[in-house]
């Protein structure tokens, strides 16, 4: 447990982003040795990825394990490489061993989008709540896609992108112009509800925007700092990430 600057919080940091993800994996794994039916909230983005890719090569069965992704883009066709559909598919329940019909995606071309978001909060709460969500946090301070000015009771619903995630997501797509504007995103009351958060982050890209969310105020202006009043959370960084601490 390490104390920063008067907030209290499990600070986990590593030498490299493959130990922070080694570190962090361990974590999920333990939950799931413990509880083989647990519910995770899946984060996407390049943050998680180490922690995926360890998690991959630990000797636990995933296939009980339920599963909410944070978010979606709105409007990529069917099947799209960068839909968080692929991504996790290819990075998550496929490495994993995880059964599909247990992973839940926020739809990303609903007919309606509000009864869409509420589906999707009553499919937690049908399946228990989440018991440890992943995340990783843009340079912006977003964790989902909730962008600065977010409220803090929000739930999950339809977003416009702020044009620092969409640049900084823009290499993913063959041009900046191909990131979606919008997308549909758990919100940060629904993200909070998990009975534990684990952030993970790595590079000194990060470090402005960790040392914000941890020391900072909490603020709506800034999403991830609300990570700061949940009673569970732990924070995985490679030296990087956590250089401004």
């Amino acid at each position: 447990m390490s104390t920063v600057e008067g907030q209290t919080v499990t600070l986990s940091i590593h030498a490299s982003p493959g130990e922070a993800g080694e570190a962090a994996a361990e974590q999920v794994a333990d939950l799931v040795r413990r509880n083989s039916a647990a519910v995770l909230g899946l984060a996407t983005g390049s943050s998680p990825l180490p922690l995926y890719e360890a998690l991959a090569k630990k000797d636990i069965d995933l296939a009980s394990v339920a599963a909410f992704a944070l978010d979606e883009y709105i409007g990529l066709p069917a099947g799209h490489e960068q839909s968080y559909a692929a991504v996790i598919r290819t990075h998550v329940i496929e490495p994993l061993g995880m059964t599909p019909a247990r992973v839940h995606i926020p739809d990303g071309n609903p007919d309606d989008e509000e009864l869409a978001g509420e589906a999707y909060e009553e499919a937690i709460v049908g399946a228990g709540g989440v018991d440890l969500q992943i995340l990783g946090i843009g340079s912006n301070g977003h964790i989902g896609f909730n962008e600065p000015g977010a409220p803090f009771s929000s739930r999950t619903r339809a977003v416009t992108l702020a044009e620092r995630t969409r640049r900084d997501n823009a290499r993913f797509f063959d041009t900046p112009d191909a990131v979606p504007t919008r997308a549909v995103t758990q919100g940060l009351a629904t993200i909070f509800e998990a009975r534990q958060l684990l952030l993970i982050a790595h590079g000194a890209g990060k470090a402005q925007a960790i040392r914000r969310a941890l020391t900072g105020p909490v603020t709506e202006d800034f999403p991830a700092s609300l990570i700061q009043h949940h009673p569970n959370v732990t924070v995985f960084l490679d030296r990087d990430a956590a250089a401004l601490l």
